[in-house]
């Protein structure tokens, strides 16, 4: 069974940093493409940045390019978001997705604010 969990969440300062992981399990995390959404309450969910399942090709959305790094550690099996300088508008929960099967974990909320 497909299981993908987030953590790293927080309360942090405009400029600041936090990094985001999600651990997976339950498939062959090498194999697959994996991605990051987030969400605002009332909002549309808004893919953030993706992974290629060759861990060799990186996309972003326009709002986060330059801040924001994913990466994938294939021996822990643990997807992560580097998030630096941090904006008010970048206040969401996040999600670790994985598109092969459409799973998703329960997030974990990020909040930017001073």
């Amino acid at each position: 069974q497909v299981r993908l969990v987030e953590s790293g969440g927080g309360l942090v300062q405009p400029g600041g940093s936090l990094k985001l992981s999600c651990a997976a399990s339950g498939f062959t995390f090498r194999h697959y493409p994996m991605n990051w959404y987030r969400q605002v309450a009332g909002k549309e969910r808004e893919l953030v940045a993706s992974i290629s399942s060759s861990n060799d090709i990186m996309t972003y959305a326009d709002s986060v390019k330059g801040r924001f790094t994913i990466s994938k550690d294939i021996a822990t099996n643990t997807l992560f978001l580097q998030m630096n300088n941090l904006k008010p508008e970048d206040t969401a929960v996040y999600y670790c997705h994985n598109p092969t099967f459409d799973s998703w974990g329960p997030g974990t909320q990020v909040t930017v604010s001073s």
